[in-house]
């Protein structure tokens, strides 16, 4: 690891954040079957708050307001993310949210042409295509495309906007606070949507899948994946991130059908890997492209 550069690092640093994202849905799915959306998303977020507190309190010298109005944006732009993921979660199964949350890497170039007038190069077209019919065979056979899918997609473009967004973002302002600031703001959000839609408010049913998703989401999940994915794109480009994290699908699909028990049909499968093969045309097609670009501007 000393000799790879800090890019490198920041690369294999992404897919382990991935994998761990993947990992995370399955437990979340179980989870929901005894309790509300909101209270998993607060408590997940509200231990994930304290604890990069003390982490920013202990590694920083003086509070940086810029910081937290930043965290407090993208902790909106997550609030919203999570929310219909974590919907989508309770209406689907969890490789199939898995899969089309992956479509943010395709959608991330179409977003940075719309706030940054970033060029879209011919291979994201080819790859939103490849993606969108992949989606139509995962979604197409025995669910159909329900509320839960319809959710998925929603979120991957939150997921998405999130991402152009931190890389912009983070190289204005201090990491620790906006992190913090991030988690802190959906947490709030959700102890409100939680005193609107929840019965009991946010006082979860404390069963075993409960105690096992708070473990494997707040302290892996939100606080070292955030607190890595925040750090590592300093030393790459949104586009790549995207990238990387489509190991994110690949990973909940495992875990759903190895532990979890969830079978998908021959064409579902199909429609999965036609996405994955959709968002590696386009990532890696426009990346090669920006990089002839440049080459050929030097």
């Amino acid at each position: 690891m000393r000799n790879l550069s800090a890019q490198n690092r920041a690369d294999i640093a992404l897919i382990v954040v991935a994998i761990v994202w993947g990992a995370t849905f399955l437990p979340m799915a179980n989870a929901l079957k005894t309790n509300g959306v909101f209270v998993m998303l607060f408590c997940r977020f509200f231990i994930s708050a304290i604890f990069m507190g003390f982490v920013a309190l202990k590694f920083t010298k003086k509070f940086d307001k810029k910081s937290v109005i930043y965290g407090v944006i993208l902790g909106v732009v997550l609030f919203l993310s999570f929310t219909t993921q974590t919907y989508a979660l309770k209406l689907t199964f969890s490789s199939s949210v898995a899969f089309i949350t992956g479509l943010n890497a395709v959608f991330t170039p179409f977003i940075a042409l719309a706030f940054f007038g970033q060029k879209v190069v011919v291979y994201a077209f080819i790859g939103a295509f490849l993606s969108a019919a992949g989606l139509y065979f995962l979604t197409g056979s025995e669910l159909g495309f329900g509320a839960g899918e319809a959710l998925s997609v929603v979120c991957a473009l939150g997921f998405a906007l999130h991402i152009i967004f931190t890389g912009v973002l983070v190289r204005r302002c201090e990491l620790y606070w906006m992190v913090s600031a991030q988690f802190a703001a959906v947490a709030a959000l959700c102890f409100v949507a939680a005193q609107i839609f929840e019965p009991r408010g946010v006082v979860p049913v404390l069963d075993e899948a409960f105690f096992v998703a708070v473990a494997v989401t707040s302290v892996f999940a939100t606080v070292l994946a955030f607190f890595v994915q925040t750090a590592a794109q300093r030393y790459t480009t949104p586009v790549k991130t995207s990238l990387i994290f489509t190991f994110e699908p690949v990973s909940a699909g495992i875990v759903g059908y190895f532990v979890g028990g969830e079978i998908l049909s021959g064409v579902q499968i199909a429609g999965a890997g036609l996405i994955l093969f959709g968002i590696v045309v386009s990532e890696v097609g426009s990346y090669y492209k920006n990089k002839r670009s440049r080459e050929a501007d030097l």
